[in-house]
């Protein structure tokens, strides 16, 4: 198989990694219905890992936690060894629905968290004018959300996520607003960010292919109470032509192997 693949119960050890979050025990109820249950993982550093699983399996809920956007019942997150329980500066949140200001402009949008942090205006629109370019935006900086296709409006979300610098990018199903071309377009980028960044990605997504096409890491949920049932690293060279990777033996056995483990959560 294309596959490196952890399953929970009796296997052996895996080495160590260097691990930039650390997620211990979380547990998280809605009223009656247990969304999670004693999640135990570890992020590695400069890494892209990708949250999958069936519907209601609580993997924007983990997201949210490790963000601090929402408290868990039970359990602790660490980033680098420190305990946290709200939004820092460590960590950028990307959302599925952009969340841009429409009364601001591309630069205005991609310079608020610096803003927020009092960074001058010559410094944060320097950084901002920056990662406009990396995201493919340069020219569009004086236009406003709604002169913006989806995908562009999501551009300007992922770019405003880096400006800030936070070790830790958490990106909740940021492509699935948009068009196919677009969000084969975006993967790509992404691929290409994540090794120029060096950044930590943490990735919800529904889309099997495209957790197998972008990620270092892809840890499998269960259905509600979600629990990690599978950790997979594929073993895919990314080098080269993108195109190639659809093609590649291990990619699609390892989108193979993915699909017989959830299939039977599928109603």
């Amino acid at each position: 198989m294309g596959a490196t693949a952890l399953r929970n119960g009796p296997s052996p050890v895996p080495a160590p990694i260097d691990s930039i979050v650390e997620v211990r025990g979380i547990s998280k109820t809605y009223g009656n219905v247990e969304a999670l249950r004693g999640i135990d993982l570890d992020f590695p550093r400069g890494k892209l890992t990708s949250l999958l699983g069936p519907s209601g399996c609580g993997k924007t809920t983990l997201l949210k936690i490790i963000a601090g956007l929402i408290r868990a019942d039970g359990g602790t997150v660490a980033i680098n060894g420190k305990h946290v329980t709200a939004p820092g500066p460590e960590r950028a949140f990307v959302f599925q629905d952009f969340a841009l200001m429409p009364w601001a402009t591309v630069m205005r949008n991609v310079a608020f968290g610096l803003e927020l942090r009092g960074t001058n205006k010559a410094e944060r629109e320097a950084i901002a004018r920056r990662y406009i370019a990396e995201v493919g935006l340069a020219g569009f900086e004086d236009k406003y959300p709604h002169q913006l296709s989806g995908g562009m409006r999501q551009r300007v979300g992922l770019a405003r996520a880096l400006s800030v610098d936070a070790d830790v990018l958490l990106l909740d199903e940021p492509f699935s607003a948009v068009d196919e071309q677009n969000r084969r377009k975006f993967q790509e980028d992404l691929i290409r960010l994540r090794t120029n960044q060096n950044k930590t990605f943490i990735f919800v997504t529904h889309s099997i292919e495209e957790a197998v096409y972008i990620s270092d890491r892809i840890v499998l949920l269960s259905p509600r109470p979600g629990r990690v049932s599978q950790i997979i690293e594929p073993e895919i060279d990314r080098s080269g032509d993108p195109e190639r990777i659809h093609r590649d033996r291990h990619y699609l056995d390892t989108v193979e192997e993915i699909w017989q483990g959830l299939k039977q959560y599928v109603e």
